[in-house]
């Protein structure tokens, strides 16, 4: 009988429990198969991964999933009844942009000086996103990019009479559009109204634009609350436009029959019930996915949330450090709405979860933010931050004060933000590129390059977060400490020595555990790394 090691064969099983933390439905390709951090699925609490109690035996599932459904018919009713409410939230959006192809001219004003002018871009840079957000939308098509000065973006027609007279002569002779995509933060309903009147086709800002394309790739019903969530605010201002024609046309406000209310009160009252069954069925979410969060704190895996603006690679980079070939990377703008969980390794075979997280973008309105502050509230639970950045941008710094600026707005714990691991991506697409930023690391996540020093050292921030130590220790096998570790440690490796009766354990423990175990046992040799 020579040395062997027994973790091989007891990891898969630790993922599997892990799975169950997560809500997920089934392990599939690497560690576990990706599933949004929500509660879609019913809680199950997990087996015991190795280093919390024994190793796990097969069929402990079943056991833990009748104590999950010990909850009887009026739980499942009750049940029932949320997922009738959040199907009638749900349903078709009347600020939804009509199905089928757009040809669009894309409208950027050029702000030459002034309060309003942006130190850190210009406006060719601007112009360059807004076509790239248009490329993201399925047959929507580029007809032109015009580029205007302006003195003050925020008045009624954006530009000045003359160079909106312009402007309105080249839309008009554009062959076939239907469509202009004003690359503005918010244009208020009567400004939209007056310059579709005068254009002849739909006027979008990127309100509208980026709030359509989460429609588009919204998957869960968590994404998808926050959307409806997020365009209240749009239908407040279009109710107002709405009753204002509605004056105009009866000369005065009427009210509904009999109710005593006006038109404009009936429709404000019914936007509040509906801003507050969308909160209401969001808030039950976030609880649910505090126990789910809870149930994996349980299996001490660390959580890594990597971050970054939007298409900078994160999916791509979780990819390349799980191996998880279920992961299809898009390049396109806002591809991940969903917070999902994915299982990796570290240098020294410690588990750990990687959570992909939605994508930043400049100049987004706050309520749009606010609205997803939800799903970002699980970075605040995180052992590390890695922020990924696309450094072959010509707006990376830009893209990089957006990021921590919403990092910031998060209100995270200082030590999450000290200790943020700063990536730079793409450096295979600069010729011997050289990090410019102090403790930056150059990676490329499409070819692999800088991958295993980047999993160093997030494996050093989280020995240091999570206050672990890695370390052998020698130990007899008649004794009780085998038993002990796994029970207060996670158990990397056995190396055992039949000679003598003794075995090399390779474990990752916390400092509170190391130190009962040098109280318990004072004569068992500590080998460090």
């Amino acid at each position: 009988m020579g040395p062997g090691r027994l973790s091989p064969s007891l990891l898969p099983r630790c993922w599997r429990a892990a799975a169950a933390a997560l809500g997920a439905s089934r392990c599939r390709g690497g560690p576990f198969s990706a599933r949004p951090l929500t509660a879609a699925a019913r809680l199950r609490a997990p087996q015991r991964p190795p280093g919390r109690g024994e190793p796990p035996r097969a069929g402990g599932g079943a056991r833990w999933k009748g104590v999950a459904d010990a909850g009887g018919d009026e739980e499942a009713e009750e049940e029932d009844e949320d997922e009738d409410d959040v199907e009638e939230l749900l349903g078709p959006s009347p600020l939804a942009v009509e199905a089928g192809a757009q040809r669009v001219a894309v409208v950027q004003p050029a702000v030459k000086w002034g309060p309003k002018k942006s130190p850190l871009t210009r406006a060719e840079l601007q112009i360059a996103e807004a076509v790239a957000l248009v490329d993201t939308l399925q047959n929507w098509t580029v007809l032109d990019k015009i580029i205007l000065p302006t003195k003050n973006p925020d008045k009624k027609f954006i530009f000045g009479k003359g160079n909106f007279e312009v402007l309105t002569e080249k839309i008009k002779k554009l062959p076939h559009v239907t469509a202009v995509f004003l690359n503005v933060e918010r244009i208020s309903s009567l400004t939209k109204r007056e310059l579709e009147d005068a254009w002849g086709v739909k006027v979008f800002d990127r309100y509208t634009v980026v709030l359509h394309i989460f429609r588009c790739n919204a998957r869960t019903k968590e994404a998808k609350l926050q959307i409806a969530l997020a365009e209240i605010p749009l239908r407040r201002s279009n109710l107002k436009n709405e009753v204002s024609q509605l004056d105009q046309q009866r000369g005065g406000s009427r009210y509904i029959m009999g109710s005593g209310e006006t038109f404009m009160e009936t429709q404000n009252r019914i936007l509040k019930e509906r801003e507050l069954k969308i909160r209401n069925a969001l808030e039950k979410l976030r609880r649910k996915r505090s126990l789910l969060r809870t149930q994996r704190r349980k299996c001490e895996f660390p959580t890594i949330s990597v971050m970054g603006y939007t298409n900078c690679g994160k999916t791509t980079l979780i990819k390349a450090l799980t191996g998880e070939a279920g992961l299809q990377p898009r390049d396109q703008l806002f591809a991940t709405l969903d917070i999902t969980a994915h299982g990796g390794y570290l240098p020294s075979h410690m588990a750990v979860i990687y959570v992909d997280t939605i994508g930043f973008l400049t100049d987004l309105p706050h309520n749009l933010i606010e609205s997803f502050f939800a799903t970002l509230e699980e970075v605040a639970y995180s052992d590390l931050i890695v922020h990924v950045r696309d450094i072959t941008h010509p707006e990376t710094v830009l893209q990089k004060a957006t990021v921590l600026s919403v990092l910031k707005n998060l209100n995270l714990p200082s030590h999450l933000l000290d200790s943020m691991v700063e990536v730079h991506n793409k450096v295979d697409l600069i010729e011997r590129y050289k990090p410019t930023e102090e403790n930056a690391l150059a990676i490329s996540a499409l070819h692999g390059h800088g991958l295993e020093k980047l999993k160093e050292e997030i494996e050093k921030k989280i020995l240091t977060a999570t206050g672990k130590k890695i370390l052998t220790v020698n130990i007899n096998l008649e004794g009780p400490q085998l038993s002990w570790l796994y029970k207060e440690a996670t158990v990397q490796e056995v190396e055992v020595m039949p000679e003598d009766g003794t075995a090399r354990v390779k474990v990752i423990i916390s400092s509170s555990a190391f130190g009962k175990y040098r109280s318990l046992f004072p004569n068992s040799k500590i080998l460090l790394p």
